[in-house]
């Protein structure tokens, strides 16, 4: 184990004796607010130090079975040369456990998301391809009972949309759909093509968690500019007749939102708000990863929007993700909500990255 893990592990072990002897002082008892924090830290700490505590069992374990190899009889001999392996087996598992144990979690990972697709390059079949990706997204969000709901969207001229957002909420929803966010380019015969060329178009998918009222960030009243206009498409006897539909513009920064899903102006009007609060966190955050970019770089690709993450080629029948070169020959089922194949592996890849990183703590 590296020196640097076993000086984070020894601090780790070092607290807990601290946490279960605050425990027990009246005055920490008495603060109800720091009881409960030192407790939840506490029982955060215990399974790392349990984990850490059977390792070193292990180790010495091996040194028992090393003796074993010393002795003259062949059967006993023998016996440490399989208890050996077994132990061996055992600690990397533990010592595996033991750094994903040690792997800060995602603040945003329970968080609902805001998902956007961008037609880009390709004009209508780029287009034709947001209608694709959404129904992907949507029958995914079906498999795992999330819910999902429209908020604005535009579209195009024969079909598909210029862009779509919708908001999904449910349980884990941002720590499966992070990674989706980027360039999305597809492959294939248009349907408007006569001499059966291929072409090449691209979508962009951005995936922004929703933000708590507790990381919310304070959005200055007389920053926005808010319009209203009627809303068009299907809808019922009040399209058209009411200016439900919102627009907020947020000065400073240029950022645009439109909801027009609800009849009701003023629930257009606090989901726009809520996507605008989201998409400004979202572009803080950004901005410091930028800022951070020179310490190191995920294995599994910044997220950025002009990063081209995946291809969807219809002739060959297959999607590569070009993240963690992934390619796998099963795009129906993929585009019919079949994510998981896809999902596994990125998060897989991201997750050793994270505990290769581990030992630079501390």
């Amino acid at each position: 184990m590296e020196k640097a893990l076993l000086t984070r592990l020894d601090s780790i072990c070092a607290r807990k004796i601290e946490l279960e002897q605050n425990l027990s002082d009246p005055e920490i008892i008495k603060n109800h607010q720091k009881f409960i924090e030192q407790s939840k830290e506490l029982s955060e700490l215990t399974p790392i130090t349990e984990c850490f505590r059977v390792i070193k069992k292990k180790q010495n374990d091996i040194i028992g079975a090393k003796e074993l190899l010393l002795d003259s009889d062949p059967n006993i001999k023998k016996l440490g040369e399989e208890e050996l392996i077994v132990i061996k087996n055992e600690l990397i598992e533990l010592e595996t456990n033991l750094k994903k144990m040690l792997i800060s979690n995602d603040p945003d990972d329970q968080a609902n998301i805001f998902l956007e697709i961008r037609a880009g390059t390709g004009g209508d079949e780029a287009a034709l391809f947001v209608n694709d990706l959404l129904r992907m997204y949507l029958k995914f969000s079906e498999r795992q009972k999330w819910k999902a709901e429209i908020i604005s969207k535009s579209e195009g001229e024969i079909g598909g949309f210029k862009e779509i957002v919708c908001k999904i909420s449910g349980k884990d929803v941002y720590s499966k759909l992070k990674f989706e966010s980027g360039a999305h380019r597809v492959q294939r015969v248009p349907e408007t093509e006569s001499q059966g060329r291929v072409h090449t178009s691209a979508c962009t998918v951005a995936v922004l968690p929703e933000v708590s009222e507790v990381n919310s960030i304070e959005i200055n009243q007389s920053d926005l500019r808010i319009d209203t206009y009627r809303a068009s498409g299907a809808g019922g006897q009040h399209v058209n007749k009411t200016d439900s539909a919102i627009r907020i513009t947020h000065l400073p920064t240029g950022t645009v939102i439109e909801c027009q899903d609800e009849r009701s102006q003023h629930k257009n009007r606090a989901r726009a708000m809520s996507l605008l609060n989201a998409k400004l966190l979202s572009n803080e955050k950004e901005k410091q990863r930028r800022e951070q970019a020179d310490t190191r770089k995920s294995l599994v690709g910044s997220g950025d929007r002009s990063e081209r993450i995946r291809t969807y080629n219809f002739p060959q029948g297959r999607m590569t993700d070009h993240r963690v070169n992934l390619t796998l020959y099963k795009i129906e089922q993929i585009l019919d909500g079949e994510l998981e194949m896809v999902i596994n592996p990125l998060q897989e890849e991201h997750q050793l990255n994270l505990m290769s990183n581990i030992t630079e703590k501390n």
